[in-house]
């Protein structure tokens, strides 16, 4: 198996990169927009289109209020592991800052490596987005 941890430094308040997160539906316009082109919501699937042509439905199996946490699994599309399970929270940093935390577990192992780059990637956007956003409200 192999984990995947990455974490940001978000300039905006939790509340904020929470309600963007949380909205699990609009990945494409609040979260990672050019990355992520599309998402649709069937009760508890999105199902994910990225630029790169790649599709993935993802199960949601929690989202938590209180400690603002998403988490999902992927359970079918284009890229299509063993096991694949995802969160993301977001914590309180330094003044009015986030600390974004986003883990994932994914088998068979040699999966690691391209995830983990669609992950890098992909929180590049979500760092600039919600950044972009912050500055916007200021």
């Amino acid at each position: 198996m192999a984990s995947i941890h990455r974490e940001a430094l978000i300039e905006d308040t939790p509340d904020h990169v929470w309600a963007a997160i949380r909205d699990f539906g609009e990945v494409h316009h609040r979260l990672a927009p050019g990355y992520v082109t599309d998402t649709r919501v069937d009760n508890d699937v999105r199902t994910v289109t990225f630029a790169n042509g790649a599709v993935v439905r993802e199960l949601i199996v929690d989202i938590d209020d209180e400690t603002r946490r998403i988490a999902y699994a992927v359970v079918g599309g284009s890229l299509e592991p063993t096991h694949h399970h995802a969160s993301m929270q977001v914590l309180a940093g330094e003044g009015n800052r986030s600390r974004f935390v986003w883990i994932i577990d994914v088998t068979p192992e040699n999966l690691g490596a391209p995830i983990a780059e669609m992950v890098d990637q992909g929180l590049r956007v979500i760092k600039a987005t919600l950044d972009r956003e912050a500055t916007a409200i200021d």
